[in-house]
């Protein structure tokens, strides 16, 4: 009897500790944010947020948060903003096609169209995983998160439907976009990417190392 309740109560103190570290996490990142004006600041903020996450993809379970969030933070802070224009100009290029398509009423072209954002997305699961996990250039950075995408497609619908499914899990709970948003995203993206780099690392197709 003792021992369940030992179990129990060893179960719920794990629960409690991973609710309470992906709750700062997520305050850590919201804060990073802030601390760039929102507009200079959620990509950096990001960024950190998945090099915490990357460590505990890793199994390094007991890695100090703030320490690697501040590091990642201020480190890549330059470098991750400049990943977040060309994803930003990327995006406000897709939106000013569909508002043409829609427009000009080119319903032929929606098909491609379509397929061309879902294949933007995806790639956009692995961008920074692999930014926070390799010395790359940027170039390299997003030539190869498309190349990953491409080669481990098992991967990527994971990613996506666990990322759709916490989206719309979330829409009903507003307030707990505080506590689990950025964190929860992070997390399901992180170790399907940090398994699909080691199976890549494993193989031939590896040469981005």
């Amino acid at each position: 009897m003792m021992e369940t309740a030992s179990g129990f109560m060893g179960g719920l103190y794990r629960l409690l500790d991973w609710v309470t570290k992906l709750a700062y996490v997520n305050l850590l990142w919201i804060g990073g944010m802030f601390a760039g004006f929102v507009l200079f600041g959620i990509y950096p903020a990001t960024t950190a947020m998945f090099a915490v996450v990357r460590k505990w993809a890793m199994g390094e379970l007991d890695t100090p948060i703030f320490k690697t969030f501040f590091s990642s933070y201020k480190k890549e802070f330059f470098k991750s903003n400049i990943l977040g224009i060309i994803i930003t100009s990327f995006s406000l290029v897709l939106y000013i096609d569909y508002y043409f398509i829609k427009t000009m009423s080119l319903q032929i072209l929606f098909i491609p169209f379509w397929i061309f954002v879902l294949l933007f997305i995806c790639t956009l699961f692995y961008l920074f995983p692999m930014f926070v996990h390799y010395e790359m250039k940027l170039r390299d950075v997003i030539k190869n998160s498309f190349f990953v995408m491409i080669m481990n497609p098992i991967s990527t619908v994971m990613m996506l439907v666990a990322s759709g499914g916490i989206l719309f899990l979330l829409s009903f709970a507003p307030p707990l976009l505080i506590i689990c948003s950025g964190n929860i995203l992070a997390l399901i993206v992180m170790k399907p990417a940090y398994n699909a780099f080691k199976k890549m690392n494993k193989g031939k197709s590896a040469s981005f190392v």
